[in-house]
């Protein structure tokens, strides 16, 4: 199952200590497991990219599978010019890709937001 993490508010030191991680079992010949993810400093950087209606445009890709922008604006009753402008952004971020037909999908069987919650000092 192939899995996009999705982190909020993690300290870029556990990034780096994951990736030293992975390139010492990698040199030691260790099957590494792939890791795909993607971080955002806060909430509010997160929700700028993920809006309700680019989260329902996920759905439906992972619905309807391979579609054509015009095909999958049509499905969702959207206009085009802002269906290809959350596309574009989905790319960006990774979250989906298109193929060699130019059509649209999300690779991701899971996709899994950890956002921990920063402890409050006394």
């Amino acid at each position: 199952m192939s899995t996009l993490n999705i982190t909020i508010g993690d300290a870029p030191e556990l990034a780096l200590e994951r990736f030293v991680t992975t390139f010492d079992s990698a040199l030691k010949g260790d099957t590494v497991e792939p890791f795909f993810s993607i971080g955002f400093d806060n909430m509010s950087q997160f929700g700028a990219v993920f809006t309700p209606k680019r989260w329902e445009l996920v759905e439906a890709l992972k619905t309807f599978g391979p579609v054509t922008i015009y095909a999958l604006a049509k499905q969702l009753g959207r206009h085009y010019a802002n269906v290809h402008k959350d596309v574009t952004a989905l790319c960006e971020w990774l979250v989906i890709e298109k193929d060699e037909d130019n059509k649209v999908f999300v690779p991701w069987d899971e996709i899994d937001v950890r956002w921990p919650l920063l402890k409050q000092v006394a």
